[in-house]
């Protein structure tokens, strides 16, 4: 990897969920460490898997790394930063305020923006304050998925801005106090994000036209920030070995397609191409190996060809009960990079097909509808995105006409301030998540979800927002007032949660189903997509890869606590109305179960 030949002090880690960015930023620094420097690397992702990726338990704070002595590494925990936060924030006021004073300051800290600006707090700490990281020679920031992420590093303008306009002193935030003591060590993390000379960026995508887009975006979104010491890393490049087997070449010309329309905004920045591998990548060993190829291609696999899964049926077999109750909510929930927007898509246009009225939403701030349809539309079917701006924009206007219509020029100015923080837009954005699920009381609303921290989050904010939202305008809104008894309905909700046949999206799987059962919301199925073992492959690599996924199939058979189907890999890419169809038809085309030399048994 080219930019570890001149590597600087601070290595960010960025990308579309589901491209690797936890792998390359765990091997790079692996790489460095066993080069002698001491290294620290931190996931600023609310979903974090590090602790699977390198086979170690982390906390909150850095953590000593067995295997490699120079090595550490730690998880910057939303909930735990959020308590520390809020105790440095309210602690010392404890004796000296009344006890009602001091629990109005907590709940006034209890909102999801604190859970944002805690991790933030932490992560400017990490970044500007020299003392924190003197010790280490480079921190490396494994970061959350895209849309998290911009948000996470434009903080420091959003929130220096609202704290020079603000007037009052308090905020959905509580105090201003605690936060214009911060200000200058946001101002420095800043600093230092555009200083080239101790700030690398690293673009991670995969050879796919989505991710490729989402990098391109990154990069314009992230340089007007600052930050333009960039370097793509382009992961899990594919070449096919056989060239008779018609996966493996369609998906060398899938990727090769891909990198020969590569954005504009992206082919002036230095590259560089990892290889794809043929088993996970977790554990200190195998980050080691990551980007090397065997060269006489004779992988040896721990799986037993004797124990290959039999039987999954396929996503198709769902849709004749998802559309049973006649109207409703369907879930795509999961690990970024899963597939849940063409799942979302798949499921949306079947049930449109058999006649029943359908609206495709996202949550996702990378959302990608409208190229998983093509902008191909049918009668029934109805698709729009939930963008953060709009419904800031509107939920502004409708708490300003509600509730300060009847204020004095005073009043009113609070009020505008209070809505110019940035813990509106999350205000907005769950409002308009509730009012989507409200919409399928008289049909079918499929809900492409965000990746699985954010909805978490999402999902827990309810009673925070119903403190917020009558904060603001001293109104609760039906939609609001029924989304958690609509989502623990099954009869009117049903989650769908998706993964892939890998280690880390099985186990965020897991967790997901046990954060829904904890807030008594049951999974409807698990969706287990892009599965080779079903296929005749040939190919040496694509093969190894068949093997390695029958561990976590059979993993999700013993876990799961409902329904499973799976998606096989397509040789076409799931886009448009033609493609999205193929996966849910009861019978897979171009697939000849006669030729596979594997006897799949349980």
């Amino acid at each position: 990897m080219e930019f570890l030949n001149h590597p600087t002090r601070n290595l960010f880690f960025t990308g579309k969920g589901g491209v690797g960015k936890t792998s390359i930023a765990c091997a790079t620094a692996v790489r460095l460490a066993d080069e002698g420097k001491k290294v620290l690397l931190v996931s600023t992702d609310p979903a974090s898997n590090l602790d699977e990726v390198m086979g170690f338990a982390l906390g909150n704070h850095p953590t000593a790394i067995p295997a490699i002595s120079t090595l550490f590494a730690m998880n910057l925990d939303p909930e735990m930063s959020a308590a520390e936060y809020r105790e440095r924030m309210v602690g010392p006021y404890r004796g000296l305020l009344p006890e009602a004073a001091v629990k109005s300051m907590e709940e006034q800290f209890s909102g999801s923006c604190t859970l944002e600006i805690a991790a933030f707090d932490e992560f400017s700490r990490l970044l500007g304050d020299p003392k924190a990281t003197v010790e280490f020679d480079h921190v490396i920031f494994d970061t959350a998925p895209t849309g998290h992420t911009l948000r996470l590093l434009s903080l420091p303008s959003a929130w220096d801005g609202f704290m020079e306009q603000n007037t009052t002193g308090t905020s959905c935030l509580g105090p201003l106090s605690g936060l214009q003591d911060q200000q200058k060590l946001y101002q420095e993390s800043v600093k230092i994000l555009g200083d080239s000379s101790v700030t690398t960026l690293v673009l991670v995508a995969r050879a796919e036209a989505s991710a490729l887009r989402e990098a391109a975006r990154t990069s314009d979104e992230l340089a007007e920030l600052g930050v333009r010491n960039q370097h793509l890393v382009v992961n899990g490049v594919f070449q096919a070995i056989d060239a008779e087997d018609p996966y493996a070449v369609a998906l060398e010309q899938r990727g090769s397609a891909a990198m020969a329309a590569i954005p504009e905004g992206l082919k002036n920045i230095p590259q560089t191409m990892v290889p794809l591998s043929p088993d996970g990548i977790l554990g200190v060993d195998s980050l080691r190996r990551l980007g090397q190829v065997d060269s006489d291609l004779a992988y040896v696999s721990s799986e037993k060809s004797t124990e290959r899964v039999e039987g999954l049926p396929l996503l198709s077999e769902l849709i004749d009960d998802l559309v049973a109750p006649g109207h409703g909510v369907i879930l795509a929930m999961g690990k970024g990079g899963v597939g849940k927007t063409t799942v979302a898509a798949a499921a949306a246009v079947a049930i449109a097909e058999r006649g029943y009225e359908v609206h495709l939403s996202t949550t996702d701030p990378a959302a990608h509808i409208a190229a998983a349809m093509n902008n191909e539309s049918l009668p029934t079917l109805s698709v729009s995105r939930i963008d953060p701006e709009v419904e800031t924009a509107k939920y502004a206007a409708e708490v300003l006409e509600r509730a300060g219509k009847n204020l004095d020029r005073q009043g009113r100015a609070l009020l505008e301030e209070d809505l110019r923080s940035p813990c509106t837009e999350e205000i907005a954005v769950f409002r308009a998540f509730a009012d989507a699920v409200a919409a399928g009381t008289n049909k079918f609303v499929v809900i492409d979800t965000a990746p699985t921290g954010h909805t978490v989050l999402l999902l827990d904010s309810a009673l925070a927002y119903h403190r917020e939202v009558t904060r603001q305008s001293s109104e609760l809104p039906d939609a609001v007032a029924n989304l958690l008894p609509r989502l623990r309905d099954p009869d009117f909700t049903r989650v769908l949660i998706v993964t892939l046949p890998e280690a880390t999206p099985v186990h965020e799987a897991a967790a997901l189903q046990r954060d829904l059962q904890r807030a008594e919301i049951e999974p409807y199925a698990w969706v287990v997509n892009q599965v080779l073992s079903p296929l005749p492959v040939t190919d040496p690599l694509l093969k190894q890869r068949q093997l390695h996924e029958q561990k976590y199939l059979r993993e999700i058979k013993a876990i799961q606590a409902c329904r499973v189907a799976i998606i096989p890999w397509q040789i076409d890419p799931p886009i448009g109305l033609n493609e999205l169809r193929k996966l849910t038809h009861h019978r897979l085309q171009h697939l000849n179960h006669e030729t596979d030399q594997h006897s799949f048994t349980n």
